[in-house]
């Protein structure tokens, strides 16, 4: 059972940044953020927490290509019931299924890794809770606040990164064009396509990237990770899977558009998203595969639509969200409501399956921890994930900088509309790097 030290203070912003940047200093970290969405509840609710950070690591479950890893997650929450913070890459989708990638992984990130942290951090307002074990005690937890309120914030911006693009335009377009005709064909309904843009030989602050990817593009789901020399610096807008209680969340976000110049502008855009049939087909078919990822551990009739194609502002773009929930059947452990859902349904398509298996053929790079999912586990078995979108990878010891951006490619999809739909979702990243396409 771990104690909670509490102290009031004058800054929260401040504290937070200063916090991020010390983080960086763990060989092990990870710092959830919702950037104030946690504060309006009338359109981002269920959050449990506004900022949640996780430091140092008292024990680590660290898997690859393990058929039972969910039962080792279980087992390894279950020795001590205690808070664990970690990931799902993407490519766990293998030891789930009977899956296989070929593809090249750049950044190295474990197919699944979690950790039992020394300090949970909450900043709530102006108080910070911060809950530590009994290998520390209040004079240790003293020093560790002192040592954060010394950070010394530098907002300084980077040195011109130069990204380049696995596909060139003509390849992208022609591959969407090859993935309509396996929806032509029968093969999938909709599929999840993405293209990696990445640079080399770069030496970044993935601290100070973070803080200002933060400034440009403030996220409900953001969150800043290091395992080691590999780190996550996330501006994602997506949750992924939450447990509240018996109740199973999920919102996936299908459907996307550029935002005006004025608030008519925006209204025009907001109604024409919300209308949109060919976005709402994206949306529609993914709340289907949810609805059926959900029922597999759901008590009989307790699945839900909560709510279909709601538009959501963010900084760059406007979303379509939808909200499904369920009740977790007492037959099932928490672990096997992720396993049935992963990986999630917007970013694979359907049948996920062989949408899975086509992304495959197509794709030229592993995704990672792109499209995978990074949160914690509590003590009383809640837990809350995002989608690993809208996210810069950054692989210290090999200077290798990585992030992709895709969208559903559907029967109705325009290959030149998706391309650019794909330069719409790199903005954010883009303008934090400081970053110019070559």
């Amino acid at each position: 059972m771990r104690k909670c030290y509490k102290i009031e203070i004058e800054n929260p912003e401040e504290f937070r940044k200063q916090l991020i940047v010390f983080a960086q200093t763990f060989p092990v970290s990870c710092i959830l953020n919702s950037n104030e969405y946690y504060t309006n509840k009338s359109t981002f609710n269920y959050h449990s927490y506004n900022f949640l950070a996780a430091l140092g690591t008292l024990d680590e479950l660290n898997i690859n290509n393990n058929k039972e890893s969910f039962i080792s997650l279980f087992e390894f929450w279950n020795k001590q019931h205690d808070w664990i913070f970690g990931h799902f890459n993407y490519d766990l989708k293998n030891s789930i299924e009977n899956l296989k990638s070929v593809h090249p992984d750049f950044i190295g990130f474990p197919d699944m890794f979690f950790f039992r942290p020394q300090f949970v951090v909450e900043i709530k307002n102006k108080t910070v809770l911060v809950w530590h074990t009994d290998i520390d005690n209040n004079n240790s937890v003293t020093m560790l606040l002192e040592k954060i309120k010394n950070i010394k914030v530098i907002n300084k911006s980077f040195k011109s990164v130069s990204i380049t693009s696995r596909f060139n335009k003509e390849k992208y377009i022609n591959s969407v064009n090859h993935i309509k005709r396996h929806i032509q064909s029968g093969d999938i309904y909709e599929m999840n396509f993405c293209q990696e843009f990445f640079s080399e030989n770069v030496e970044i602050n993935p601290a100070t990237l973070y803080i200002k990817l933060c400034d440009i593009s403030p996220a409900p789901f953001s969150c800043f990770y290091k395992v080691g020399d590999k780190f996550l610096c996330s501006a994602s807008p997506e949750r992924f899977l939450k447990k509240n209680g018996s109740k199973i969340i999920s919102q996936p976000i299908k459907g996307t558009s550029k935002k005006g110049n004025n608030s008519e502008e925006n209204n025009i855009l907001k109604n024409n998203l919300s209308v949109d049939q060919k976005e709402r087909s994206e949306n529609i078919m993914i709340v289907d595969l949810v609805r059926n990822d959900l029922s597999r551990t759901a008590k009989q009739e307790s699945v839900k639509v909560e709510e279909l194609c709601g538009i959501y502002e963010f900084p760059q773009v406007f979303q379509m969200i939808s909200t499904i929930s369920s009740e977790l059947s007492d037959k099932y452990n928490f672990t096997d409501a992720i396993k049935c859902a992963f990986p999630m349904g917007s970013m694979t398509g359907a049948p996920k399956i062989r949408a899975m298996q086509i992304i495959e053929k197509f794709e030229q790079t592993k995704r990672g921890l792109y499209s995978g999912s990074v949160g914690y586990i509590s003590p009383n078995r809640d837990f809350d994930f995002n989608v690993v979108i809208r996210s810069i990878q950054y692989n210290k010891f090999k200077k290798y900088l990585s992030f992709l951006t895709g969208g559903a490619i559907t029967i109705k999809s325009n290959p030149e509309n998706e391309y650019e739909e794909c330069l719409l979702k790199a903005e954010g990243l883009l303008k934090a790097l400081n970053g110019i396409f070559v």
